[in-house]
């Protein structure tokens, strides 16, 4: 027996190893479901990673002189109004993507891409602080969901998927500033809430998220909870009234009136109710997504496109009714949906509002409410359902999941390209102007400028007051030799007030010096530096006309001013060159031809130019 314990006492503990085991397993499950947001993630967005640039993403970035500039920060953070909107952390980051990547789309796609994985990520860590038992399964749904692709494959959103992970942080700091009330947990709250108001202030109303969380927690909010949301709502205020002034600051600096629908009050509230069941709609059922959605008819309102408002009112009553229960939870998510979708609801008529009324990626932040709202479902169900019920139902939660990250992958395929956006926006949309200028636009860039005209053509059927529409005919239509016709388009689109005027004087003048009428584009040319006088094209081509009517000196000073805004300009110097030539100033014309020439080396106007320049110094008296 000795022998026997002894023996006993030899052997493993196998039920310790097991439990050693279990909890090593354990363990590592975090890992495994992080991995699989991380795959979920990148397969549904391989395709965009080399996507081109989409529509305002150039003017966003490539056309962005403040963007490009090496100073540009200082204007970024310290001049409101020379960008359309004040976002100078979001506007930082693409200063310094630019000085990284360049035109590169590759660089600019990754950031999105990995800043939505965070987000995703942190989501989870959120519920997971809810107590939420499934809180995993809210981070994978966040990072799947085909509402999502918008903001992730189009790099000028990148304020959506910067300020998303700074404003999750802000929230799960939040919940343990009110959980332990440390003095860290709280600033550490409101400066991740201050960065993401930075990158978009259309988080807003998150003061307001802050007062409905310490209800749903404790019943009611207190002076406490008032006390320690009001640093929030100073952000918010401060932050939003400078958003609001910089956009009438940049307007005004650059004479940009932007014509809006003109409905009237019962329209839009009608507007208001029906923007909200689109957007719960599309947050449930997330078919047939498009970058631009039918306008449907609101004004004047029908009784059923008043009836959204009051459903709703009756809704959240009916949830007041039963907040000792369930309905506390609903309106939890439910309101944190309604609160964060607020600012793109409400019955302000703004810009994008001419062309459509409603678009997915307004649903980046709303859409954690009513995926909370589905985790807890979920897990309700899961502990009151029989073992074989639960099976079936996972299997069918699977499912739905791989089918919407099926349709996530379909559809940000079609953020690959321009053309596949636009053919396929036309497509489901025919009616949208919009797609088929941007579509327009992409055909004449590939050289298919027939196909262009007819775009463009169509828009204009459609909307007949887009004057953008009728000056990119005009220059499709100069490119086929049609002068005359375009000049007739130039003109139209003159007779519309509209934000590109100094663009389409400027069209219209080249369009006029190709028919010979040089005091006309003069005119022209003028009138588009009058309106926005850092166009060096326009600089460029006034100082030709002006030195074909043989004003020299004025076009010297043209040139120089097209030089100043793009020093780089090879063709500029070497008409400079010319003119400073003519005036007898050849070593100054000499300095010109060279620069070009050492800008664009095979440039054989420039170098014609300076042998002939050269020539004349050699052959100068005194010379040897």
């Amino acid at each position: 027996m000795a022998m026997l314990s002894a023996t006993m006492r030899g052997r493993p503990d196998l039920s310790r190893a097991r439990g050693g085991m279990t909890l090593k397993l354990q363990e590592f499950i975090p890992f495994l479901q992080a991995a699989v947001i991380i795959i979920a993630t990148a397969v549904i967005f391989w395709p965009v990673l080399h996507g081109d640039w989409l529509w305002d993403d150039a003017v966003d970035i490539i056309h962005n002189a403040i963007t490009k500039s090496a100073y540009g920060l200082w204007s970024i953070w310290f001049k409101p109004g020379t960008q359309p909107d004040y976002y100078p952390l979001k506007a930082s980051v693409q200063w310094a993507q630019w000085h990284l990547w360049g035109d590169d789309t590759f660089g600019y796609h990754v950031t999105n891409i990995v800043l939505h994985l965070a987000a995703s990520l942190l989501v989870w860590r959120l519920f997971h602080k809810l107590g939420l038992r499934l809180a995993w399964l809210g981070g994978l749904l966040y990072a799947i969901h085909p509402a999502q692709v918008e903001s992730v494959a189009w790099i000028a959103e990148l304020k959506n998927t910067l300020s998303m992970p700074l404003f999750l942080l802000s929230m799960c700091f939040y919940l343990d500033y009110d959980g332990s009330g440390s003095r860290r947990d709280y600033l550490l709250a409101l400066g991740f809430f201050l960065l993401a108001m930075l990158s978009k202030t259309t988080l807003v109303m998150f003061p307001v998220v802050i007062l409905l969380y310490a209800w749903w927690k404790r019943g009611r909010f207190g002076w406490n909870d008032l006390k320690a949301s009001t640093p929030f709502f100073l952000v918010s205020l401060t932050l939003g009234w400078v958003t609001l002034r910089c956009g009438v600051w940049y307007t005004q600096l650059h004479h940009l009136p932007y014509p809006t629908p003109e409905i009237g009050i019962l329209s839009r509230l009608a507007l208001a109710g029906s923007s909200l069941t689109f957007y719960f709609w599309k947050a449930v059922w997330p078919a047939h997504l498009l970058p631009i959605y039918s306008q449907w008819k609101i004004d004047p309102p029908s009784l059923p496109e008043l009836l959204p408002l009051p459903v709703l009112v009756g809704l959240l009553f009916w949830f007041w009714q039963h907040r000792a229960g369930w309905g506390r939870h609903v309106l939890l998510g439910f309101g944190y949906f309604l609160i964060m979708l607020a600012p793109f609801v409400s019955t302000r008529i703004v810009g994008y509002m001419d062309f459509t009324w409603v678009m997915d990626h307004f649903l980046y932040v709303p859409l954690v409410g009513l995926i909370g709202l589905a985790v807890a479902g979920l897990g309700a169900l899961d502990n009151r359902a029989a073992p074989g019920l639960r099976f079936a139902g996972w299997a069918v939660v699977a499912t739905i999941l791989v089918l919407l990250a099926g349709e996530s992958r379909a559809y940000a395929e079609k953020f690959a390209s321009p053309e596949n956006l636009w053919s396929y926006c036309v497509t489901h949309n025919p009616e949208s102007w919009m797609a088929r200028f941007n579509l327009g636009a992409v055909l004449v860039l590939e050289g298919r400028v027939d196909e262009a005209i007819v775009q463009f053509q169509q828009a204009l059927e459609i909307n007949p007051n887009y004057a953008k529409a009728y000056s990119n005919l005009g220059n499709a239509l100069e490119q086929k030799g049609r002068v005359d016709e375009a000049i007739v388009q130039f003109q139209k689109a003159l007779a519309i007030i509209d934000p590109n005027a100094a663009e389409i004087h400027y069209n219209l003048g080249i369009a006029l010096v190709r028919k010979g009428r040089v005091d006309e584009a003069i005119v022209q040319f003028q009138n588009a530096l009058a309106m926005n006088p850092n166009i060096e094209q326009a600089h460029f081509h006034l100082g030709n006309v002006l030195a074909q009517k043989g004003r020299i000196d004025e076009a010297i000073t043209q040139y120089q001013k097209a030089l100043e805004i793009n020093p780089n300009y090879v063709e500029a110097h070497n008409d400079l060159g010319s003119a400073l030539f003519l005036k007898g100033q050849t070593a100054q014309a000499i300095i010109q031809f060279q620069e070009a020439l050492r800008l664009k080396p095979d440039d054989s106007d420039a170098q014609s130019n300076l042998a002939k320049a050269q020539s004349m110094v050699q052959q100068a008296p005194g010379s040897k």
